[in-house]
């Protein structure tokens, strides 16, 4: 129930007072608090209670003070583009705002408020967070998030007012006015309103961000969470390297659970109380045992995802499009209950272009110096500028590679200068990351030790356009941008696929026009992700100690160690099936060679060695194997896990280098033991055709098999008896020997007389457009290519098509 009068309303107004029709009244941020308040909590999405003075009471404060005439003075002998004369400028308008007293009738107001909330809480002074909200009168959509100040845990009434006044101030800070000059916003048309809300004790549990949309490749369909322990502020201003999951929200919708990725950060410290302490807040270490777990449990991990989806359908109704959105979140350390502190417009992935497509390419690789997470795709290189702290920034040149711990909002002038930026600290939600988003500057958060291994004046390259990894490299290193207008692309009647290697890359490759994933390998998966043997997760206990110890390393947090198999498995299976859901993403399972699994951690006590690993113990005759039976398991529980839990159904899969019709059968039966019948659930088994038995009897497989996809490098190899791992006889590997194309012919031919799908996934059609010809001229249903050969192989197989048409008519 709203506690204001009449009489204050011109001056503070009550969450349930607000909506998103009042942005030019309390800005942005707050007109968003109000709108979820009146809104979204009778939803049952929890959002503290609060009120916001409005613009009309900031400018009272100026008129009354006599600022609204000194401040145009002061703002009148700026240059933003020096970082020292903006810097003594700011300072000043800072410090006589701060000087300067609120009028009466705004800090009784204030007060007053201040107490009706106290009393809503047992009549104890209320822990509030109290945040800045600015607008533009005449601007209504100028929300300005981020530039301004929040205060957290401001307990009584003196605390308050001094926080107001320091809000106020920050509506000078340097980067604020960078800013609004960038934009060509009138500094006086600019007024704040401040956000006094009841304080979340995360202090005593977790807090983080999270956003509606995937803010690296823009991809809709996906919630990303950022979360760590104490307050939230160590997360926004990347303090820390928080935990990071992903959420896909299509079959959240349905009631499933998929959760795709759960990523671990270090989470190092925690933001908390600091009682009686002249900054209200101070850090402290986390425990190595708290480090080593999540910060957050799935069932909150996926009603944070339920919230996020609430809000962005709400928002986007009463916007009329789509409008992903930007949260911040928290969980009560006493009662448990999570709650949404702030939402505002997702305003980087949301803005961009869809017709065309760019794609950075690195030429050739140097020496890798370092490895974060990358924020956005491009490359960048230039000369390392070290800043350690606010007093360095004037000597910031342009076109430099920032390298520091991590960045704030007074650094924003700087940034947009930057070539490149490198930071120790912080994940995918931090400051660095978001304005480097907005700027369109490529960055690399979370490095670790970026400021000692890198010095001023070395010449280094980042790439952020290498999946999840941005990597900084050695040297000045050629690239090319490759720019693709994806308006005027027709589909051809051949299915165009995808080979997918890295979950990482899935989703910003489902962005290329494309009809699906022929192949996906499990290879890649296994060796990147769950980096250890099967069998050793299997048989933990009875590995020696320095195994263990190299296992526990990787499985940090799991207590069960095959399971940490399982579940690594499907999140990397999960990523890519997310991205092109729901066209159909057929993953190949397993097909290590011997050598390889023992290059697995623990590994090479449980492979054999054998003179010929590619046509040794690999592919199908593992999975039915006593030696192997289990680890395979492991395998088909994933899978299961990722279409029955998460609801990705669009899984289809495919058994590598299957030899005999008996071994497709036995396959089948050790896969039906954890429930993946083919047909039940739509689940179709597809296999590969690699084998010359599989050629030649292509209609006896097509019994047992829904589909066959030619990899063409083992075909090519059997039917030509050549190694192809060997360098002497390597000029004899073709696979567009006449041999090998007879081969292929043959089997497109059984395929179709027998009505059962036939693709390719193997190399040859995106190495060689003749080759991809003679495969659509032969009536191949799929081709499925690597990711840089989709779009040229696509306008190729479009032109050969239009040929075959006009030669038939």
């Amino acid at each position: 129930m709203s506690v204001a009068t009449e009489n204050t309303l011109d001056l503070v107004r009550w969450f349930d007072q607000i909506s998103m029709d009042d942005v030019a009244v309390v800005g942005g941020k707050n007109a968003s608090l109000g709108e979820m308040y009146r809104e979204l909590t009778p939803q049952g999405i929890r959002v503290p209670n609060g009120f916001a003075t409005t613009a009309h009471g900031y400018r009272v404060f100026l008129r009354e003070s006599g600022l609204d005439k000194e401040i145009p003075e002061i703002l009148s002998g700026i240059d933003v583009e020096d970082v020292g004369n903006l810097q003594h400028h700011a300072m000043i308008i800072r410090h006589m705002i701060l000087d300067a007293p609120l009028p009466d009738s705004l800090s009784h107001s204030i007060v007053t408020a201040y107490h009706h909330l106290c009393d809503a809480h047992n009549h104890q002074l209320a822990d509030v967070a109290v945040r800045s909200s600015a607008t533009a009168e005449d601007l209504p959509d100028a929300s300005f998030a981020g530039q301004q100040e929040t205060y957290l845990n401001v307990r009584g009434q003196a605390f308050l007012l001094d926080a107001c006044r320091r809000c106020y101030a920050s509506l000078f800070t340097d980067r604020a006015i960078s800013y609004r000059y960038q934009h060509g916003y009138d500094h006086m048309q600019v007024a704040l309103s401040i956000g006094v809300q009841k304080m979340v004790r995360s202090d005593l549990a977790t807090s983080g961000v999270m956003f509606s949309i995937d803010t690296e490749s823009g991809f809709r369909d996906a919630v990303l969470i950022n979360a760590a322990y104490g307050l939230g502020e160590n997360v926004v201003q990347g303090s820390v390297n928080p935990d990071e999951y992903y959420v896909f929200k299509p079959t959240l919708r349905q009631g499933r659970r998929p959760i795709l990725k759960k990523s671990l950060g270090s989470k190092s410290m925690k933001l908390v109380y600091d009682v009686g302490g002249s900054k209200m807040t101070k850090n402290i270490p986390v425990t190595p045992e708290q480090s080593a777990k999540y910060a957050i449990s799935d069932d909150d991990i996926l009603q944070l995802a339920r919230w996020a989806c609430a809000i962005e359908e709400h928002y986007s109704t009463r916007k009329g499009s789509h409008c992903p959105m930007d949260m911040e979140w928290a969980k009560d350390g006493n009662t448990g209950e999570l709650f949404i502190v702030q939402a505002r417009p997702e305003t980087v992935q949301s803005r961009r272009s869809v017709s065309t497509l760019e794609r950075f390419h690195l030429k050739e690789r140097g020496k890798l110096l370092l490895t974060g997470r990358s924020i956005g795709e491009k490359i960048a290189s230039g000369p390392v500028r070290l800043i350690r702290d606010v007093h360095e920034l004037a000597m910031f040149q342009s076109g430099e590679i920032l390298v520091t711990d991590k960045t704030d909002p007074d650094w924003e002038p700087i940034m947009k200068r930057a070539a490149g930026i490198v930071t120790n600290r912080g994940g995918r939600t931090c400051h660095a990351a978001i304005v480097s988003r907005e700027l369109g500057v490529p960055a690399i958060v979370g490095t670790g030790n970026a400021t000692d291994e890198l010095r001023c004046g070395d010449l280094v390259t980042i790439s952020c356009a290498e999946g999840d990894a941005g990597n900084v490299y050695e040297g000045i290193l050629p690239f090319e941008v490759e720019t693709i207008d994806l308006g005027t692309l027709r589909r051809p009647k051949t299915k165009i696929m995808m080979n997918v290697a890295s979950p990482d890359e899935a989703f910003a490759f489902s962005m290329i026009p494309q009809d699906g994933v022929g192949l996906a390998r499990e290879e890649f998966i296994i060796s990147n992700y769950v980096k250890i043997h099967p069998q050793a997760l299997l048989c933990f206990d009875d590995l020696d100690e320095v195994t263990r110890a190299e296992i526990e390393k990787v499985t940090r947090g799991y207590g069960d160690k095959p399971q940490f198999y399982v579940d690594k498995l499907a999140e990397g299976i999960a990523m890519i099936c997310a991205a092109f859901y729901p066209k159909e993403v057929i993953v190949r399972l397993s097909d290590f060679k011997t050598n390889e699994y023992a290059g697995l951690i623990g590994g090479r006590g449980f492979e054999p060695t054998e003179a010929n690993p590619m046509i040794g113990f690999r592919g199908a005759s593992r999975y039915y194997h006593p030696r192997y039976q289990e680890a395979f398991g492991l395998e088909c529980r994933a899978v299961q896990k990722v279409r029955q839990e998460m609801g990705l159904v669009n899984l289809k899969l495919m058994i590598p280098f299957c030899r005999t019709i008996e071994e497709g059968q036995l396959v089948q039966q050790e896969m039906a033991k954890y429930g993946l019948v083919r047909g039940q659930d739509g689940l179709e088994i597809y296999v590969m055709c690699e084998i010359p038995s599989n050629v030649i009897l292509a209609d006896q497989f097509a019994e047992i098999f829904d589909g066959f996809s030619i990899g063409s490098n083992d075909l090519t190899q059997l039917t030509l008896g050549v190694d192809r791992d060997s360098e002497i006889v390597a000029h004899v590997f073709n696979e567009r020997d006449e041999a090998v194309k007879r081969m292929i012919r043959s089997v497109i031919r059984s395929a179709k007389a027998s009505g059962t799908k036939i693709g390719i996934c193997g190399q040859a059609p995106s190495d060689y457009p003749d080759f991809a010809q003679f495969l659509v001229e032969e009536g191949i249903d799929s081709i499925s290519l690597t990711p840089d050969a989709v779009l040229k192989t696509t306008m190729h197989v479009l032109h050969v098509e239009d040929d075959l048409v006009a030669s038939s008519s």
